[in-house]
This record gives C-alpha cells, structure tokens and sequence, in this order.
C-alpha cells in the first residue's frame, strides 16, 4: 500500500527515529500541531507499513559480543537460495541475511562473543550447511557509521 509522505510525516518520523519513546504531546509541540494529528497520523502510517514497530537499541559490546563479521555465503545452486534463507534463520549468532548480486549469493551479518565462538560457528554450524558451497569472511573492526537514511 502506497502512503503519501509529507513534509509533516517526515517531521514525525525524523522525530521517532531519534527517540522513538518520545510522547506524542512533545512531538506536537515541537512542530506545532495537536497531539491528536500526531496519534492520528502515526497510526497512519503504522497501517500504511510504513513504521514497522520500535525497538530499544543495544550496545552488543557492552552485553559481551565482542567480535562482528560479515559473510559472503557461495550457494552450490542459486535456487537453493529460499532453503537456505530458512536454515540461516534459526542460527541465533546470525543478526541479519541478503540476498545478494556480485560475488555472493548471501550476505550474512554474525555476533559471535569472541573469535574462538567465530571459529566454532564457521566451522561447525554454517559450513555444514550442504547447499553452502563456500564461505568468506570479513571480521569487522571498526564501524565509523551506523545510521538510518535520511527521511
């Protein structure tokens, strides 16, 4: 479903973006509507599927995930690409999947606590994957930005 945005929505969702626990009554305030167009326009947007939920957002480092990397995943078949989704799913220390063009088939974002762990789920859980025809990894040192885009 198509939702026209306006300078308004953008307003309110700039807005959420950066606190998403902020209350409807500050949001009006600060842009000088009634808190009733905010709720109004929130639930707009959330049945347009445009704001897909809220979230808190976590320091993994701080909760003992020292080690990030991504992984370019080679498929024996492209079409097994579907299944293999599926599979990478249920791997917990798997954060996020694409499907990708270039190189890879798969992108997949991993946490692992340490590069033992790292070396433990590479070996033991993604290779064993038997559509997966190869794997490389690219263990993440530094991440300078990390963002939404602008709205």
């Amino acid at each position: 479903m198509k939702h026209a945005i306006d300078e308004l929505d953008r307003s309110i969702l700039r807005a959420l973006v950066k606190d998403a626990r902020k209350p409807f009554l500050e949001i009006a305030r600060a842009l000088g509507v009634s808190g009733g167009a905010i709720h109004q326009r929130v639930n707009g947007l959330r049945q347009a599927g445009v704001i897909k939920g809220s979230r808190a957002v976590l320091d993994y480092a701080g909760l003992g995930f020292g080690v990030s990397a991504f992984v370019g995943i080679t498929l024996t078949k492209a079409g097994l690409s579907a299944q293999t989704q599926e599979r990478l799913k249920a791997i917990p220390e798997i954060v996020e999947v694409h499907y990708t063009t270039g190189t890879y088939s798969l992108l997949a974002k991993v946490m692992t606590r340490g590069i033992p762990e790292l070396y433990a789920f590479l070996s033991e859980r993604l290779q064993s994957i038997k559509e997966i025809q190869a794997t490389e990894t690219f263990v993440i040192l530094q991440s300078s930005v990390e963002r939404d885009p602008a709205i």
